[in-house]
C-alpha cells in the first residue's frame, strides 16, 4: 500500500515542535526567528529521511505566490512565440519562476475560461497577447492588482502595461522599399480583426501608398471559422490574385499569411514566384532559404523576451494598485532578401 503524503503537521507532531516552527525551518528562516541548531537539524534530517515535497497549491494559498507565471498566446507552436516562451522560460527558471504556456487559438471564450482556471489556482502573474473581446476580463485582473502585461497588441482604452514594436512605421518603411523599387501594384493581405497591431501595419502600408500615388489593394481575410495559421486563407488569396492580375508585388501582415502565399504562388501562379515581389511582417528561418529568399520585417524576438520578464519581476515585486503602468515601444528590422529587389 503506498504510504500517505506527510503534511507539515505530520512533521511537527513527529518532531515535537509546532507547524510554524517547521514551516520557519522549511523556508529558511530559523536563524531570523532564532530557532535552535539542533532542532533546525533534527527538522531538516528527517524532511530529508521522509522525501518531504511542499503541497505547492497548499503552499499558494499560505503565502498567496504560486511562483507560476501563465504566457498566453495565440498559438504557441508558432515559430515566433515558441521562440519567445524558450526564452522566457530560461529567464524566468532562473528567477526563482515556472512558466505555463497555453494557446488561445485568438478565441475570446478560450481565453476567458483559461484566465479563470488559472486565477483559481492563484498564478503571480500574466503575460497574455489578447484576443479581440476580453478586455472586461483583462480589467477585472488589473483591477485585482494581478500583474498583467498586454504583449504584440493591446486595447487603446484600456490603461495598462504593454509592450508592442513600432507596427505602423515599420509597415510604412517595409512599403516603402517595395515602392523605391519600383513595384506599383503593391497588395497588402491582413486579416479582419480589430486588433491594434493588425490596425496599425494597414495603416502604415495605406500611408506609403497614398504618399505614392499609388493605388490600395488590401484583402483583410475572415478569421470566423477559418484556420488562417494552417492556410486557411489559401483560396481567398488565390482569388484575390485571380482578381487583381496587375500586381506586381505583395506584402503580408504575418508569417504565417506569407507562407499560404507563397504555398498559392507556387501552385497556380507558377511563373510568377521569381516576379512577384514579396515582403512579410514577422521573419522566419524558412524565408531566409526559400527560392527567392523573402524580405521580412523583424521583430527583436531576444528584445521582446527580456523587456517582458524585466517588467513582470518588477511587477511581481510591487504594488500593483499604486504603480503606473509602463508602455514599451521596440522597434524592427526591415531584412532585404531577393524577393523584395527590382526584377
Amino acid at each position: 500500500m503506498k504510504n500517505k503524503r506527510q503534511s507539515i503537521k505530520d512533521i511537527a507532531k513527529k518532531m515535537e515542535v509546532s507547524v510554524t516552527t517547521v514551516s520557519f525551518v522549511l523556508n529558511g528562516k530559523a536563524v531570523e526567528k532564532k530557532i535552535s541548531k539542533a532542532v533546525t537539524q533534527k527538522i531538516v534530517d528527517y524532511v530529508k529521511k521522509i522525501n518531504y515535497k511542499p503541497n505547492q497549491i497548499a503552499q499558494s494559498l499560505r503565502t498567496g505566490k504560486s511562483k507560476i507565471i501563465v504566457f498566453m498566446v495565440e498559438d504557441i507552436s508558432n515559430y515566433f512565440f515558441a521562440k519567445l516562451a524558450r526564452i522566457i522560460e530560461d529567464i524566468a527558471y532562473k528567477k526563482g519562476y515556472k512558466v505555463i504556456f497555453c494557446s488561445s487559438e485568438n478565441n475570446d471564450d478560450k481565453s476567458i475560461e483559461l484566465i479563470n482556471v488559472f486565477k483559481d489556482r492563484q498564478v503571480d502573474g500574466y503575460i497574455i497577447i489578447p484576443s479581440p473581446g476580453i478586455k472586461s476580463s483583462i480589467k477585472e485582473l488589473l483591477d485585482e492588482g494581478i500583474p498583467v502585461i498586454l504583449f504584440d497588441r493591446y486595447f487603446p482604452e484600456l490603461d495598462s502595461n504593454y509592450l508592442i514594436v513600432n507596427n505602423k512605421e515599420s509597415s510604412y518603411n517595409a512599403t516603402k522599399h517595395l515602392i523605391n523599387n519600383k513595384f506599383k501594384s503593391i497588395g497588402f493581405i491582413t486579416t479582419d480583426v480589430e486588433q491594434t497591431q493588425m490596425l496599425d501595419r494597414l495603416k502604415g502600408y495605406e500611408e506609403a501608398i497614398t504618399e505614392a500615388g499609388l493605388k490600395k489593394y488590401v484583402i483583410r481575410l475572415p478569421l470566423k471559422n477559418l484556420d488562417l495559421t494552417s492556410g486557411g486563407g489559401e483560396e481567398f488569396i488565390k482569388e484575390f490574385m485571380q482578381n487583381t492580375p496587375e500586381l506586381d508585388a505583395m506584402y503580408f501582415a504575418t508569417n504565417y499569411l506569407a507562407l499560404s502565399g507563397l504555398h498559392v504562388v507556387k501552385k497556380y501562379f507558377p511563373r510568377l514566384v521569381n516576379e512577384l515581389g514579396i515582403l512579410t511582417f514577422d521573419d522566419l528561418d524558412f524565408f531566409k532559404i526559400y527560392t527567392p529568399t523573402i524580405s521580412a520585417v523583424s521583430q527583436p524576438i531576444d528584445k521582446i523576451a527580456q523587456s517582458l520578464m524585466n517588467l513582470m519581476l518588477v511587477l511581481l515585486k510591487s504594488d500593483q494598485k499604486h504603480v503606473a503602468n509602463t508602455k514599451i515601444i521596440l522597434e524592427t528590422k526591415l531584412e532585404i532578401r531577393s524577393s523584395s529587389l527590382l526584377k
